[in-house]
């Protein structure tokens, strides 16, 4: 089926969190909402129909998950990435942030140093340093549009600082980087030789737009197998946020028997009966739905970039190798940060994240969320083109 992704979504009156917070964080309400990384789209009709038939039942007890829950994220992961996991490797956690504040327990101790990369997903930096672990930067460079790894400079921190953890983020938010395997496996040899452990936050993988290739971090060597756990979620993907429906993949069996005993004493390993049926759809009956939404966010993408290149040279969109985030340069608008700001919330009335959320490196940019009516985007640029001429 052909499905309609022009179609507007009310969401208001939903509790969605990119409205009823939008005055506490921006101080207005009459904004369009580009920064919660969620979809204006309706989630695929395999899904909602398998809760309604669940729903039907109604009755709600204890519930196991069942083997074919397990056989779905399986399937999934050799179908898209050709990777084979046993039912054993996977465990259900309630959300990829809480799965790095899990492992960040489980592997580390308070004062503890963890390596991030920023400008990167905030929640690295913040619940790491909520748990009082010390943050050490390794900083993404940013070279003709695109962000690498300085590996040098890791190689550095790790020859002067004894770490215990990297937070990595692959694919990356919010530039949109691919990783490939050979960064990757370069990335596994560095960690594996000074035995830090790597959580590659991986939920935007599904979102990864051809030709590119996701590459689970665990898959490219033996040592990045032997020094790493993964976590991903349906969640982006299918825009099911809402229903907790993160999962762990750890091969190695140290590493996986630490980490599950910690979900499991704390039985946060028992997943909400609706996350089970919502997975299991989701692995199993939307395949056709992604393929269409990639088609429409690549539009949007595409868009985005013509329509600034043609009206707002000044701005320029990263194009992102996966997700639905652009990574806006506003360098040349020779604005300080707090300027950049008020531009795009006060006079274009256009609620982004602060690229300074990221980190000190993330100055002079903005993130915008491009998944939503093609309609809403072409206002929202409308409007940042009508306040900058």
């Amino acid at each position: 089926m052909n499905y309609d992704f022009d179609q507007p979504i009310d969401r208001h009156h939903t509790n969605c969190v990119k409205l009823e917070k939008m005055t506490l964080l921006f101080g207005r309400n009459d904004l369009i909402p580009l920064w919660v990384a969620d979809m204006d789209f309706l989630s695929p009709l395999a899904i909602t129909n398998a809760l309604q038939k669940r729903v039907e039942h109604g009755l709600f007890g204890y519930t196991l998950a069942p083997d074919d829950y397990y056989n779905a994220i399986i399937g999934w992961l050799h179908r898209k990435y050709r990777w084979k996991v046993d039912k054993e490797h996977i465990s259900f956690v309630p959300g990829v942030v809480k799965g790095i504040a899990f492992a960040l327990e489980a592997f580390t101790k308070v004062g503890d140093k963890v390596i991030i990369q920023p400008p990167v997903y905030q929640h690295f930096k913040q619940t790491a340093e909520a748990l009082n672990r010390t943050i050490v930067n390794n900083p993404l460079m940013f070279e003709n549009d695109q962000y690498r790894m300085d590996f040098d400079g890791l190689r550095n921190i790790l020859a002067n600082q004894e770490c215990k953890m990297l937070l990595l983020c692959n694919p990356h938010n919010p530039g949109g980087r691919v990783w490939d395997a050979n960064e990757l496996r370069t990335l596994a040899d560095i960690c594996h030789k000074h035995n830090v452990l790597v959580v590659s936050d991986e939920i935007h993988a599904d979102l990864t737009f051809p030709p590119f290739q996701h590459t689970p971090f665990s898959t490219v060597s033996a040592e990045a197998e032997a020094t790493s756990m993964t976590l991903m979620a349906p969640s982006k993907t299918f825009n099911i946020a809402g229903i907790v429906s993160s999962f762990a993949v750890i091969q190695n069996e140290t590493i996986r028997e630490t980490y599950f005993r910690y979900l499991e004493t704390r039985e946060l390993n028992q997943a909400p009966l609706f996350a089970l049926t919502a997975t299991q759809a989701a692995y199993t009956e939307c395949n056709d739905w992604l393929n269409q939404l990639l088609n429409y966010l690549q539009g949007n993408i595409d868009f985005v970039i013509s329509y600034l290149s043609t009206n707002l040279p000044q701005i320029k969109a990263i194009e992102p190798q996966a997700s639905f985030l652009v990574w806006l340069d506003c360098r040349e608008l020779n604005l300080s940060q707090d300027a950049l700001v008020d531009l795009f919330v006060n006079k274009a009335r256009l609620a982004l994240m602060d690229g300074k959320v990221y980190g000190s490196n993330g100055e002079g940019f903005m993130r915008m969320n491009i998944a939503v009516p093609r309609a809403i985007l072409e206002k929202a640029l409308s409007q940042l083109n009508c306040v900058l001429h």
